[in-house]
């Protein structure tokens, strides 16, 4: 599947260190499978050292809400063999790959190269037929990083953590099944507390901001920009809107429902969130390293993954007009 000829820039001179390179893939997906055992091959064959990992290990599960949440501390979660001296990793997979492998790699302040494997693609920078002539350039260093804001998510227990995850996207809180109000208090840094009355709250960060925010009415956030955002979920208030804050400012959730809620991490991680518990927020001292191959462009993602600034009205250069 991959016809990778190594290049003739000296990647294996003895001169140069030894690259050391990681393959996140996805288990599940057999064409994942398959490209991580050539990959692998093409990637020892330019000399690297390579070590390889499944997404499955930054998935944290659900908690049952008969038994109590399992505290992972996040630094746990780096797969073996990856650390600080890997120069990058690939990742193998769709979106969800994505998310589940930066939880594990970005605590070593790994760079990570998402190929995509899956369908939307929201979060990867390249496709399997572009990944031979990729994957020369960023042998040869022809590559930039682009760090994006993560946050660190922690649930507090009898004032003792409980649970605590890497969040890229963002933060779901709602009852479960959601069938009725949810009545939240939520404090941001050093400003009063406010009460939201709605299905759920989502807290993101501008990278999840085309995420589940965007389909609950929240604006898109380029992710330069340093803030998180607070969406409700249905409120039951008309004054209820999206809120945007600076991601510097520390947020707590604390639940003024008698029944437990049920919180969810990037969709792929969560645990219930029992009446007198606090979920506490803060920016991550760890940034999503995003290799990318040339200058980001955010509004050209958003114009191919979502149609976005598409023109609406058909312009035909044929066609006389009366």
């Amino acid at each position: 599947m991959l016809n990778v000829t190594p290049v003739s820039n000296n990647l294996t001179s003895p001169q140069r260190r030894t690259k050391k390179v990681g393959i996140i893939y996805n288990d599940v997906k057999p064409v994942a499978c398959q490209v991580t055992q050539e990959l692998r091959v093409r990637l020892e064959a330019y000399g690297c050292q390579v070590a390889t990992a499944t997404g499955l290990g930054g998935l944290l599960g659900y908690a049952n809400a008969n038994k109590p949440a399992k505290f992972i501390p996040i630094e746990s979660l780096v797969p073996k063999d990856f650390d600080d001296a890997m120069d990058f990793a690939i990742v193998l997979g769709g979106d969800g790959t994505v998310l589940s492998a930066f939880r594990q790699v970005a605590p070593a302040g790994i760079p990570l190269l998402a190929v995509n494997t899956g369908h939307m693609g929201f979060l990867t920078e390249t496709y399997l037929n572009q990944l031979p002539h990729v994957l020369e350039q960023v042998l040869a260093g022809n590559y930039q990083v682009e760090d994006r804001t993560m946050v660190a998510v922690q649930l507090v227990r009898h004032n003792q953590p409980a649970w605590e995850a890497l969040c890229l996207n963002e933060v779901v809180l709602n009852r479960e099944p959601l069938t009725s109000m949810c009545h939240f208090e939520v404090t941001i840094g050093r400003h009063a507390p406010v009460d939201i009355a709605a299905d759920g709250i989502i807290i993101s960060t501008p990278t999840g901001s085309t995420a589940y925010s965007l389909s609950a009415g929240g604006p898109v956030i380029t992710p330069g920009v340093s803030v998180l955002q607070l969406i409700p979920i249905c409120p039951h208030s008309l004054a209820a809107r999206g809120l945007v804050f600076p991601s510097a400012e520390k947020v707590i959730v604390s639940s003024a429902n008698p029944d437990p809620l049920v919180m969810v991490v990037d969709g792929n991680a969560g645990c219930y969130v029992a009446p007198g518990d606090r979920v506490c927020l803060r920016e991550a001292k760890y940034p999503a390293k995003f290799i990318r191959l040339k200058d980001p462009e955010f509004f050209k993602v958003l114009r191919e993954k979502l149609g976005w600034g598409l023109p609406h009205i058909a312009k035909p250069t044929s066609v006389e007009l009366p």
